[in-house]
């Protein structure tokens, strides 16, 4: 029985694990040596500064240079959680170069068909032509989601435009990245991380057209016909709205708001001809904590930051001679990164496939305990009978370990 009750355990274990969702799993081995060693490690890291806010509730953020790519402090840098609309950087970062920004495009019905329901949304029409530059606006200033979608449909549809964006975070090595919607909407295995999200926001600030885009206040939006009307930025540090003021030299980048993910936001500010990148995720408080937050770290990197020695950094792409973090595994270090390490198995299919093997090598295995027990009872039972021999019963043994 206690045989019995060892492997109940083990069941449930194993079940637990093949079933773990994907928010909750760690950053893998891979993920991990991105940017450095110190960027792993859980909690706060900072060397040769002090002076960090004191009231900090975001469940992870980071603080980089925009120049060097040194990270100069973070926070759960790795951790993985949902993204929120920031991920439209990574989206921008794919799609931006591949359209004329004056081309222009008649929107169907069919293009803003399966947009999630309670989406933000520009106010796209089917019927109405939008420049290219119009709809990258829709994007970066109200986070539209029928924007994304327009966009995605050029480029061939949803499915291929979330292949070619988790292709992108792989070459940029954003590996604890999973894109399972292009704009950001909460799905289950949609995650990022404060390391990653930096890193979108830093590649795409040195194209001049994201740059210009994520910077921009204000524009005028087709109605239909000669009408049009405004759109403000949602970003509330850029356009100083909900009771905050507009953050000193600060160049974008992009906010976030789903009901999973609570408040995210990505801030690039330039003072002095330095610029610092700030990423905060999941704050305890909504409203405009996620912004004073992100103020309040960049006010120490341009101040008592000012001094603090480099605990990562952030790296190039492997298409522009980045070095890999995660060179090729021998067959011992495959098998120990194999799940969340790749992007493959990220499906919610493969955890349903990892719960169902691990409940046939259960299976198989209370079945070859039973067999064995019963055969140990048939053992004895003949050892005890008149004119059976002991000799003949370790070679029943035998051959069962052989079967076995």
């Amino acid at each position: 029985m206690r045989e019995c009750s060892r492997l109940t355990r083990r069941a449930a274990l194993g079940l637990a694990v093949a079933a773990l969702p994907l928010s909750a799993a760690p950053a893998s081995a891979a993920s991990a040596e991105v940017g450095g060693e110190l960027l792993a490690r859980p909690g706060v890291q900072v060397r040769g500064a002090g002076g960090l806010p004191a009231r900090l509730t975001a469940r992870s953020w980071l603080v980089a240079d925009g120049g060097s790519g040194e990270v100069l402090a973070a926070c759960d840098a790795h951790r993985r959680l949902a993204p929120a609309s920031t991920l439209k950087m990574l989206f921008a970062d794919t799609l931006l170069r591949k359209f004329d920004r004056t081309e222009r495009h008649r929107v169907t019905e069919a293009e803003l068909a399966g947009i999630p329901a309670g989406s933000s949304l520009v106010g796209i029409k089917p019927g109405i032509t939008y420049t290219v530059e119009q709809l990258w606006q829709g994007v970066f200033l109200r986070s539209g989601n029928d924007a994304v979608h327009v966009l995605a449909h050029m480029n061939g549809g949803v499915a291929k435009t979330v292949a070619e964006m988790q292709a992108r975070a792989a070459d940029f090595q954003a590996l604890d990245t999973r894109v399972v919607s292009p704009d950001g909407y909460d799905h289950p295995g949609q995650l990022s991380s404060a390391y990653d999200l930096t890193l979108f926001a830093w590649h795409g600030l040195k194209d001049a057209d994201f740059r210009g885009y994520c910077a921009t206040g204000t524009a005028d939006f087709p109605a239909g016909g000669k009408k049009t009307f405004q759109i403000q930025n949602t970003d509330r540090l850029l356009t100083g709205t909900w009771g905050l003021d507009r953050y000193e030299g600060l160049i974008g980048v992009k906010n976030g708001y789903t009901s999973k993910a609570g408040n995210t936001f990505t801030g690039a500010a330039t003072r002095d001809g330095r610029t610092l990148l700030v990423t905060v995720m999941h704050p305890d408080n909504g409203g405009n904590a996620v912004y004073e937050e992100t103020a309040a770290l960049l006010d120490w990197g341009f101040g008592k930051g000012s001094s603090a020695r480099a605990v990562g950094t952030l790296v190039d792409p492997l298409s522009e001679g980045g070095a890999s973090a995660s060179p090729e595994p021998t067959r011992r270090s495959a098998r120990a990164a194999a799940g969340p390490a790749a992007p493959k198995e990220t499906s919610p299919w493969r955890l349903l496939e990892g719960a169902a093997g691990t409940v046939a090598l259960l299976g198989t295995g209370t079945w070859a305990l039973r067999r064995r027990k019963v055969a140990q009872a048939a053992e004895a039972t003949e050892a005890a009978q008149p004119g059976k021999t002991p000799d003949a019963i370790p070679n029943r043994r035998r051959r069962g370990r052989h079967r076995t």
